[in-house]
């Protein structure tokens, strides 16, 4: 994949629609040091807004870079107990008519009205709130049972993890403006690297191809997250079923007690080959 699109073939991988929209723009900056500007193109990522709908009625609003957008929305759904354990017979673009561009931010998932109708949310999620504090543990621990027979994950191989994963951050590299969510075997190898404005995003995309993929739960893998671990990365990692969880920076105190209930092996300030061990304490 380049940094600006997608291919034919990977959009027929993906299931997805080939839009031909790019995931990146070039804007004219002006910089300099001081001593005088100059003007020069810069690639900015893109910040779009999709509508997820569950089989046609709104979920929410999300601010997303354009890509993999099919498993954004199954991955949200999935990960935020929308599909109950409803099976995913389609995704789809909601376009009708001629292709314009709204109508590819607008994603159905369908499962043929065997998931629960949803309740909108009235505000639009943003790249980077999550669940937005709309659950607790207490919650999770009603939905979501405690992993059993999950793959041991060494701390070195946690640790070596992020070098692994930035060659595969494209996106990154050309903007430095985006994050990266990763499922990674038990060699700390990438199996599947995703890029997102947000880092929930992120996951979610790597989350919904593992569903689309039928791979799910994945006690054989870990999460890697370019961000910080907090509560709803946590839980997102938990309803996928990883064994571990490896983040560039700090778990907050939630997510520690969450991977400490759900039994996931969790890993923060993951730099230079080293890393804190938060749970298991």
């Amino acid at each position: 994949m380049t940094a600006t699109g997608r291919t034919a073939d990977e959009g027929r991988r993906y299931g997805e629609a080939v839009t031909g929209r790019g995931r990146t723009v070039t804007v004219l900056v002006r910089t300099g040091d001081g001593s005088g500007l100059r003007r020069r193109p810069d690639e900015v990522a893109v910040e779009e807004p999709m509508e997820i709908r569950l089989d046609d009625h709104l979920v929410t609003t999300t601010m997303r870079t354009p890509g993999h957008d099919y498993e954004l929305a199954a991955g949200f759904l999935f990960t935020d107990g929308h599909l109950a354990g409803a099976p995913v017979r389609q995704v789809r673009y909601c376009a009708t008519g001629p292709a314009h561009e709204s109508a590819y931010n607008v994603v159905t998932v369908e499962t043929g009205g065997v998931a629960p109708v949803p309740v909108a949310r009235l505000t639009t999620t943003t790249s980077s709130c999550g669940l937005c504090g709309s659950a607790s543990l207490d919650d999770l621990r009603g939905r979501l049972s405690p992993l059993a027979g999950l793959a041991p994950f060494a701390a070195e191989v946690l640790a070596a993890v992020p070098e692994r994963v930035r060659a595969a951050q494209g996106l990154f590299e050309a903007t430095g403006a985006v994050h990266a969510a990763a499922a990674v075997d038990g060699e700390g190898q990438p199996v599947l690297v995703r890029e997102d404005i947000g880092r929930h995003n992120a996951v979610d995309k790597v989350v919904g191809r593992l569903l689309l993929d039928g791979r799910l739960p994945v006690g054989d893998l870990a999460l890697f997250v370019s961000g910080r671990a907090s509560f709803e990365i946590v839980q997102k990692a938990w309803a996928a079923g990883f064994a571990a969880i490896v983040a560039v920076s700090a778990p907050s105190s939630l997510a520690v007690e969450t991977a400490g209930a759900a039994g996931i092996t969790l890993a923060g300030f993951a730099r230079h080959g080293r890393i804190n061990l938060y749970a298991p304490a």
